[in-house]
């Protein structure tokens, strides 16, 4: 097992392996100081039928009251209405603080599930159970809660660290080929803002052949950010490269048929042919990135309109008063925040990422 911890504000242990559902229970109580009297199960209409019976079942071997709490699989539910129903359900249970919630699912279950935890009274301890690539190595570790509201992704959260990260591999076979290459456009994120050598292996060897070491090479890639910038103050912004315009094209979407990975991966060309216009990025580098994203069958171009999505981006997050924090990269393996005025923002999407 190889076991990670997470030197944040509140230190929490990530723990990888194969068949850690089955051992959920035994696991989550020998990383909490105060064993839990009663949990609640926050998972999908997708993953409950897969995995929901074996954590109740060991988490109830270790003498914990469990209540699931099943809402509708997709990124549409990820509203406060679908929180508000979390709340009920916490409420109902009798959770108290010393109780838990534990995220069973992919990134919508672990954002929102996180989100009622940070929120109800006012701070609940809650597990995070991954059951995609994409949470496994991104949206599970690092703190980040959130849910969408009608003018952008993730404009509403907060900060709370999990109580502990499981991340069975075994959950991965389930995935659909889709899916699958969804968790992939972050993998080659992290290749493209840290490791050069990650990405090369990505371009040289296939994901599936060497997935134990990559999921642990990108996880340990996000602490070390998380661990030096928790509150993303600086260098975690590094951590959205392809993100700006890849929310824009959720957005214009509506969160529908283009999924996050595909949108990030579009994002990254979208970004480093920006940065090639601007001489900021070497030449090359976007047909670089557009091609390990075709190996692992993913989209680099979209026919949304570019000033459409420029617009949309300055309601994201990224903006900081008047200025757009755009991540770019010096080189494959080096990123930096390019600061871009709002006033210059649609004319530097629209000169440089149209090319």
């Amino acid at each position: 097992m190889d076991s990670l911890l997470v030197h944040a504000s509140t230190p929490y242990s990530i723990l990888i392996d194969f068949d850690l559902l089955s051992q959920s229970g035994p696991l989550i109580l020998s990383h909490l100081d105060k064993k839990p009297e009663r949990a609640v199960i926050v998972t999908d209409s997708n993953v409950a039928p897969l995995y929901l019976h074996t954590v109740q079942r060991s988490l109830e071997a270790e003498g914990i009251a469990v209540t699931p709490m099943i809402f509708r699989a997709g990124e549409s539910s990820k509203r406060l209405k679908t929180v508000a129903q979390m709340y009920s359900v916490f409420s109902q249970a009798g959770l108290t603080r010393t109780d838990i919630a534990v995220a069973l699912g992919g990134g919508v279950t672990g954002d929102m599930c996180g989100f009622a935890a940070a929120s109800y009274m006012r701070g609940i301890r809650y597990i995070q159970i991954p059951t995609t690539l994409l949470s496994q190595i991104d949206s599970s570790v690092g703190g980040k809660t959130a849910i969408d509201i009608d003018e952008g992704k993730n404009l509403v959260g907060a900060f709370w660290n999990p109580a502990l990260v499981l991340c069975d591999i075994g959950t991965l076979s389930t995935l659909t080929p889709h899916f699958f290459a969804d968790g992939m456009a972050e993998a080659i994120k992290y290749g493209c803002i840290k490791s050069l050598s990650l990405f090369e292996q990505l371009e040289k060897q296939n994901a599936s052949d060497f997935l134990p070491d990559m999921i642990s090479q990108c996880i340990r890639i996000k602490c070390g950010v998380v661990e030096r910038d928790e509150r993303e103050s600086g260098e975690r912004m590094l951590l959205n490269f392809g993100h700006t315009l890849g929310h824009a094209l959720e957005k214009y979407y509506h969160y529908e048929g283009l999924s996050h990975g595909e949108a990030v991966g579009i994002g990254m060309v979208l970004a480093s042919r920006a940065g090639e216009t601007l001489g900021i990025t070497p030449a090359g580098t976007a047909d670089r990135i557009a091609a390990l994203l075709q190996k692992y069958h993913l989209p680099t171009s979209d026919p949304a309109p570019l000033g459409t999505l420029a617009k949309f981006a300055l309601s994201d997050k990224k903006r900081l008063g008047s200025t757009v924090n755009f991540v770019a990269l010096k080189t494959i393996g080096d990123a930096f925040v390019h600061p871009v005025p709002q006033s210059q923002w649609e004319a530097f999407v629209l000169g440089g990422a149209s090319r």
